[in-house]
């Protein structure tokens, strides 16, 4: 068996996040005291050989506070080795099955709880060394520092089973964080927020999924007398796995917040976890995006304007000009309920309509617009609406006779005449101007 042992820096406050990443290497990684051992004898050939492994788990541990990290036949040994290291630097200390006795026979008490917890003793023994300890009778070390002692030395020496809770990736992400210090004012929040971003990078790294979404929730200082606690939530158009976007975004969102009462504790939950799709890469230079993703920009200008101020247009399935396009949030265009089937403009329509139609005067039977307009072609017969429920406040029904027509003053303009329906027979006929070409 060929054990990894990942130290993490003392001063950091652990999390399950080390453990969760080092699943990506082999199933079998659980905690053993303060650190993180992993057996990945069956994934050497999967990684490139023992070298290959060990380059990359030391590039990528780093990120995540491991500054030492021990390898050997046991875990309790490698445990021992990377203890052993001088603290401050991250190194690499490794034995093989041949040098596991005399290389853990050298090592100070320290190294092994179950050994350092009775250190003191076993100095006045004459003992500075493990080996030393294990020199001892046994019945004797046995009747006065329990058997704990040597069954720690038996499993690290491999004479002894060892037996580990293995680790498991939870099927939802969410973590708590609890404040070092009250925290006053909402930009303060974002130093817990990105530690549990990062937990949440590794979990979506380990699921191989995005999210669209995560809230943020926040404890307030139970003594003064408000509201227990507060959230925000962020959304995005498409799943990511960003984690510096979903920083920028809830850095924008958070700036915008006043805390009713200093915050202790923080808690970030995953919203909308989907599989993880990444795009493909491209064989040619000139099909390789530059920059960041319009949807991105989007989103990041939607939290700090807001999503109101922020919209896109979009298309939808009626043939009614006035209902042809919606309006809404640009951070919603893109999600998949907001996808709307598009209808198909004909050359009739004019890239520009007005906001509301502007009714047109009429000299006898022709209508005027600055002058009298001269109807190039048409009409085109618009009868749509009726579908609408008739219990609606404002049923649209639109009968409708466009024209395209030509203006001395403002050239093609688009258009209609209103059709009386049954109930309207007899009253004068109605102009409109809907929309101008060019």
């Amino acid at each position: 068996m060929w054990w990894i042992a990942l130290l993490p820096d003392p001063s950091a406050e652990p999390g399950p996040s080390l453990a969760w990443w080092a699943l990506g290497y082999t199933p079998r990684v659980a905690w053993l005291q303060e650190a993180v051992v992993l057996e990945v004898q069956a994934s050497l050939r999967l990684f490139g050989g023992a070298p290959a492994l060990l380059r990359r788990l030391m590039a990528e541990a780093a990120a995540l506070g491991v500054q030492r990290i021990g390898v050997a036949p046991t875990a309790l040994a490698a445990v021992a080795l990377a203890r052993s290291l001088p603290a401050g630097q991250k190194r690499l200390r490794r034995c093989h099955a041949a040098q596991l006795s005399a290389r853990l026979d050298a090592l100070p008490l320290e190294v092994l709880t179950e050994v350092a917890r009775h250190a003191p003793w076993l100095q006045r023994l004459g003992c500075q060394t493990l080996g030393q300890v294990r020199a001892l009778p046994r019945a004797g070390l046995a009747r006065r520092f329990g058997a704990e002692l040597s069954n720690a030395l038996d499993r690290a020496h491999g004479l002894r089973p060892e037996v580990f809770d293995w680790a498991v990736l939870p099927e939802e992400f969410e973590q708590h964080l609890a404040c070092p210090s009250l925290v006053e004012q909402a930009a303060g929040l974002m130093w817990g927020a990105r530690h549990l971003l990062q937990a949440l990078a590794v979990w979506l790294a380990a699921r191989h999924c995005g999210v669209t979404g995560v809230r943020l929730a926040w404890q307030h200082d139970p003594r003064r007398g408000c509201e227990p606690g507060a959230e925000l939530a962020v959304h995005t158009a498409q799943p990511t796995r960003e984690v510096k976007h979903l920083e920028r975004l809830l850095t924008e969102h958070l700036a915008r917040v006043t805390l009713a009462a200093p915050v202790q504790a923080l808690s970030l939950q995953a919203l909308g976890v989907q599989r993880w799709g990444p795009d493909s890469a491209s064989l040619l230079p000139q099909d390789l995006a530059g920059g960041e993703p319009m949807s991105i920009c989007l989103e990041r200008m939607s939290a700090r304007l807001g999503s109101g101020r922020v919209r896109v247009g979009r298309l939808l399935a009626d043939h009614r000009p006035q209902h042809m396009q919606h309006w809404q949030p640009a951070i919603e265009a893109s999600s998949p309920a907001a996808v709307m089937c598009p209808a198909i403009a004909t050359a009739w329509q004019p890239p520009w309509l007005l906001p509301e139609p502007e009714p047109l005067s009429l000299v006898g039977e022709r209508p005027q617009y600055g002058g009298p307009l001269t109807l190039l072609a048409g009409p085109e017969r618009l009868e749509a609406g009726w579908w609408d429920d008739p219990g609606l406040s404002t049923p649209d029904l639109t009968l409708r006779d466009y024209f395209i027509a030509r203006s001395a003053r403002a050239g093609l303009l688009w258009v209609y005449r209103v059709r009386p329906s049954h109930a309207h027979l007899g009253h004068p006929m109605q102009w409109f101007l809907h929309g101008v070409f060019g």
